[in-house]
């Protein structure tokens, strides 16, 4: 028996005549499983160890109960019940392979001990090729634009959804006071109870009264508005409503992977699995110590703030709409809340360290339970909180497809250099798992012919201005560096070294319009024409400001005079904001708005001539 990915997995030899064998196959899978910890895939091992043993007892009939990893005379039987593996499933279905690999894993395993029998055959056959193929999985393709955008802005309205509901219920503990002393239907009283551990859950099956007592107060708190909770089922859902009041669910903590998966690139398994330990907060940024199972890998990885917090945390403009974080979703505010949000809940399972993703829920039994998150509980599985949020996703449900989003967007950003988007794995990995999106596919024909078109305009001496990074998402010091600066070039621009007013400059000394060696004379009013020039998403307020300015100068002057003097840095200028959302548009104006932005021009730009 063995505890996998929330799930209680058994194997009773009692139910197989050939119970000697399940016994040896269960007593080298459990010990696998304490030993590796591979959480869902142990079913793989158990599913593999019925499916041969079922087949052992109808092949040998009564000789099944002298079955053995220790005869050799078992060897006929493993391989037909290998190769019949195929039957029931699809052509190029996976599943027979992987069953097939769990139990040679297990006969080698029992082998690799001097002290436990295995026939020399049997053993030889575990190790030797596979009879079957891995077989033909099909790849997940990417959420599209639109779905990711969806999937964030529903993930942030979650989050902050949860927090007013914490907030409000700790709020309304404190109003209350012991049940015994107040009611049993009183929502404060009973919330006071739990928050302070003086009343469990049993006791609301034991104290609470039929449902048709309750208070309308009651009753629209555990149903909802309006609704009225079904007599039978009443106290198990007013129980789970309280605990939810007061700790986050498996439903909740949906919304953080979403947001940390988007933020940071990496897999559902890293973002999930490191805990308070793995975190180390920066003057900008965060460093999380993520751990990949699969691949077996611990790694430290620095997640850098490209604007103050407190300009990115999601708020409530106060009619309930919810502000997504702009420019880019910050993995160190994500950490931040999900610390807050779950401190209380990680107090009440100190066992529970390797991860901040911890909820609380209710069994049957009325037994409280706080532990590690699991996605696949029924009740709180991704596909139900995505209909819960109103997210409508076309193809299959599956939070791997956003992983594959944040790696397509990578490589599009990095104009399809696969060293820079598989940074986190092997360039084989990339091209088998993540190279075959819709997205890469559309576009690489599109790539081809803007390659053609650089070469081109190249050739004629026509490329004129500057270099634009328009995606927020995936930009870091080694993008910059891959796409054409070098080292310290890229980490002055990413500190803020290099920066002009409405763009960034490789080398302000370098510049088109003075001499070499010589501090450029005409920055910021010629940076939209220069060839230096690098425009990054944190420029977007300084470029609407800058246009503002343009259009002032637009009404002073004559247009012939307008288009000799500004006419390029205007067509390029409008080039780069038409490439923006216009949510991204609404929130640079928003820190215009709010003084968080501001353009520094030489005096000699207020005065035109119109000569």
């Amino acid at each position: 028996m063995v505890q996998a990915a929330g799930r209680l997995l058994a194997v009773d030899p009692a139910n197989y005549r050939s119970s000697l064998l399940a016994m040896q196959l269960a007593d080298e899978w459990t010990e696998y499983v304490a030993a590796t910890a591979i959480g869902a895939h142990a079913r793989n091992y158990q599913q593999a160890i019925d499916r041969l043993c079922q087949h052992v007892d109808k092949v040998l009939g009564p000789a099944a109960e002298e079955a053995s990893l220790a005869d050799p005379d078992l060897f006929d039987t493993l391989v037909k019940w290998e190769l019949s593996l195929t039957e029931g499933y699809a052509s190029g279905s996976t599943k027979p392979g992987l069953l097939a690999a769990s139990l040679r894993v297990l006969i080698i395993r029992r082998d690799d001990h001097s002290d436990r029998v295995v026939a020399a055959d049997l053993a030889r056959l575990a190790r030797g090729p596979a009879l079957l193929g891995s077989g033909e999985k099909a790849e997940r393709d990417e959420f599209t634009r639109p779905e990711k955008r969806a999937l964030v802005r529903a993930a942030w309205k979650s989050a902050h959804a949860t927090r007013k509901r914490l907030k409000d219920g700790w709020a309304l503990a404190e109003q209350g006071r012991h049940p015994d002393e107040g009611s049993w239907t009183s929502i404060p009283d009973l919330l006071w109870g739990l928050a302070r551990e003086q009343i469990v859950a049993e006791d609301l099956r034991r104290f609470v009264p039929g449902s048709r007592e309750w208070p309308k107060e009651l009753m629209e708190f555990t149903a909802g508005p309006g609704k009225v909770p079904y007599p039978q089922t009443a106290r198990p859902q007013l129980a789970r409503r309280l605990l939810a009041s007061l700790y986050p669910t498996n439903l909740d903590l949906h919304a953080f992977r979403v947001l940390l998966m988007d933020a940071t690139g990496h897999t559902s398994e890293e973002v999930a699995g490191f805990g308070e330990t793995d975190v180390e907060f920066l003057p900008k940024g965060v460093r999380l110590t993520l751990l990949k199972n699969r691949a077996g890998r611990l790694r430290p990885r620095a997640f850098r703030d490209q604007d103050p917090p407190d300009a990115l945390a999601p708020d409530d403009d106060g009619d309930g709409q919810l502000t997504v974080n702009w420019p880019r979703r910050e993995a160190s505010e994500v950490v931040r809340q999900l610390m807050d949000l779950t401190a209380r809940a990680r107090a009440k399972a100190p066992h529970i360290a390797d991860t901040l993703f911890v909820s609380a829920s209710i069994r049957p039994d009325y037994t409280t339970v706080f532990d590690q998150w699991n996605p696949r509980f029924p009740g709180g599985r991704f596909s139900e909180w995505l209909a819960v949020m109103d997210v409508e996703i076309e193809g299959d449900q599956h939070i791997g497809r956003l992983r594959k989003s944040t790696k397509v967007e990578k490589a599009i950003v990095t104009e399809g250099r696969i060293d820079a988007a598989a940074d986190d794995h092997t360039e084989e990995t990339f091209a088998r798992h993540y190279a075959q999106g819709t997205t890469l596919r559309i576009l690489s024909g599109r790539t081809i012919a803007t390659a053609q078109q650089h070469w081109f305009d190249k050739a004629l001496g026509q490329i004129d201005g500057p270099t634009v990074i328009s995606d927020a998402e995936s930009i870091d010091q080694k993008l910059l560096e891959d796409v054409g600066l070098s080292a310290q070039e890229a980490e002055d621009i990413m500190t803020g070294q290099l920066d002009m007013g409405v763009s960034h400059c490789k080398n302000p000394y370098q510049g088109p319009y003075s001499r070499p060696g010589e501090l450029c004379a005409v920055a910021p009013l010629r940076c939209l024409e220069c060839r230096n020039a690098w425009i990054l998403p944190d420029n977007l307020p300084q470029l609407l400001l800058f246009k503002a300015h343009l259009e002032r100068l637009r009404t002073l002057l004559t247009p012939q005079a307008f288009s000799r003097q500004w006419g390029q840095s205007w067509v390029n200028l409008n080039t780069v904001l038409d490439d923006r959302t216009p949510e991204e548009l609404a929130q640079a104006r928003k820190h215009i708005e709010a003084g968080k932005a501001s353009l520094d021009l030489p005096l000699a730009a207020h005065t035109e001539f119109d000569a």
